[in-house]
């Protein structure tokens, strides 16, 4: 069993930064390879990035090539995504994913979920 819970979401301005961490419980955090998934009002549940168990190997969506970066601290049982240059069209409730065999790239193959954080970004 997996547990998730983000934190960092917030109210910024187009062009700011936030940074968001998911903080796992479980001996068995460093088996999982990780993701980010964000879901905006009235849309469904789409990829943002993910990370693999190593950390060697990150996937990102077209959408946030560039600006966003995902990292983890396996030490600390600790995934981050960095999102910079942020836009309006970012705004959304943001959610930590955990999937052990694969990498969580889509929804439907998600073992745990966090309880999403929200992220705001006005014009």
């Amino acid at each position: 069993q997996v547990q998730l819970g983000e934190s960092g979401g917030g109210l910024v301005q187009a062009g700011g930064s936030l940074r968001l961490s998911c903080e796992a419980s479980g001996r068995t955090f460093s088996s999982y390879a990780m993701g980010w998934f964000r879901q905006a009002p009235g849309k469904g549940r789409e990829f943002v990035a993910a990370i693999s168990w190593s950390g060697a190997r990150t996937y990102y969506a077209d959408s946030v090539k560039g600006r966003f970066t995902i990292s983890r601290d396996n030490a600390k049982n600790t995934i981050y995504i960095e999102m910079n240059s942020l836009r309006p069209e970012d705004t959304a409730v943001y959610y930590c994913a955990a999937r052990l065999n694969g990498i969580p790239t889509w929804s439907g193959t998600i073992d745990y979920w966090g309880q999403g954080t929200q992220v705001t970004v006005s014009p």
